[in-house]
């Protein structure tokens, strides 16, 4: 049984390896879960189409506001890997980069404001494009927690020093959980 330590250190064909498996999974589970959505969306249709038809274009209206940021972010992320190659990627945010690299994710993801459904999936492509997990993890971790962008609204609100120890501790966090998925990942 290979372990992350021998799949991680075993280049592209490690990466590969556990890309495969991993596909498969999220595949199936994808199509479990569009048919089972899809066998609710009928049964809701069965017993109340008007309100199905309210919920879905409410759902679709929620749809469009949010598609620009998405789209926006995957166009940003596409030039970044169009631009990079995963050599470059590797050098700044690989596994190779170590604690700076860590550091610089986590600069990046305190200043930057996207929503979680746009963060994961531009961790997904940053990762396969050659970036470490400990970077990813303290990425998405600053990003979700740390908001430099939201500081002065949040100081209206809590006031300054309550805006800065809590984005301060959730900065430190970020590397903590960083230092933890380096420790499973290893």
């Amino acid at each position: 049984m290979k372990t992350f330590k021998n799949l991680n250190n075993g280049g592209k064909n490690g990466a590969q390896r556990i890309g495969t498996g991993v596909s498969r999974g999220v595949n199936m589970l994808n199509g479990i879960l569009y048919v089972s959505c899809g066998i609710v969306l009928l049964f809701s249709w069965l017993k109340d189409p008007q309100k199905t038809r309210a919920a879905l274009t409410k759902a679709w209206r929620a749809f469009e506001n949010i598609l620009p940021q998405f789209l926006g972010v995957l166009v940003l992320v596409g030039i970044i890997l169009a631009y990079f190659d995963a050599n470059s990627i590797s050098k700044v945010l690989g596994h190779q980069s170590g604690w700076w690299g860590v550091a610089v994710a986590a600069i990046v993801g305190a200043i930057t404001l996207i929503p979680p459904f746009v963060a994961f999936p531009t961790a997904a492509l940053l990762l396969k494009g050659g970036a470490g997990f400990m970077q990813m993890g303290a990425f998405v971790s600053a990003l979700m927690m740390v908001g430099v962008v939201t500081m002065p609204l949040e100081m209206r609100y809590f006031g300054r020093k309550i805006t800065f120890f809590r984005n301060g501790l959730a900065f430190v966090f970020s590397f903590v959980v960083a230092w933890v998925i380096g420790a499973i990942v290893r």
